[in-house]
């Protein structure tokens, strides 16, 4: 638990919180400031600045705890789809700087705008990019294995 952040001290109790599910490693609130009516946040119990510090273990328990709450708000809202955000860094959009999954239920004609601009690879430009992270994955799993 980190003492400055406020995820850390809704998970401890010590900020009140709208919890719709609880295990022993997250907790899911209601966000007091939603996209959307049902816009909930998965919040792993061991503080972890960003994605790139959560564990294997919490890693893969997130998307199952997702998949189970993203379940209920379908069938307690009908809304007709949800997205799932997840931001690491300030540039990407983070603010409070605790790992953290938003589930945001969305319905046709909400006035919700999750776009971007599409931007293009030009010429072999997207192959050689893919060689390159691959070749840092295959490079992580041998450092991993040592």
């Amino acid at each position: 638990m980190q003492n400055n952040c406020i995820f850390c001290k809704i998970i401890a109790g010590e900020i009140p919180s709208a919890t719709l599910y609880e295990d022993e490693d997250f907790k899911v609130i209601m966000d007091i400031f939603p996209a959307a009516k049902g816009h909930a946040i998965i919040l792993p119990k061991k503080h972890c600045e960003n994605l790139y510090e959560l564990e294997d273990a919490s890693a893969e328990k997130v998307m199952k705890v997702a998949r189970m709450v993203a379940a209920a708000i379908k069938a307690e809202l009908n809304c007709d789809g949800l997205n799932l955000l997840q931001n690491n860094g300030e540039v990407a959009g983070q603010t409070v700087f605790h790992f953290h999954i938003h589930l945001i239920p969305r319905y046709r004609n909400d006035s919700l705008k999750m776009t971007w601009s599409q931007g293009k690879y030009e010429g072999q430009e997207a192959v050689e990019l893919a060689k390159a992270i691959a070749d840092r994955l295959i490079e992580s799993d041998r450092k991993a294995n040592i």
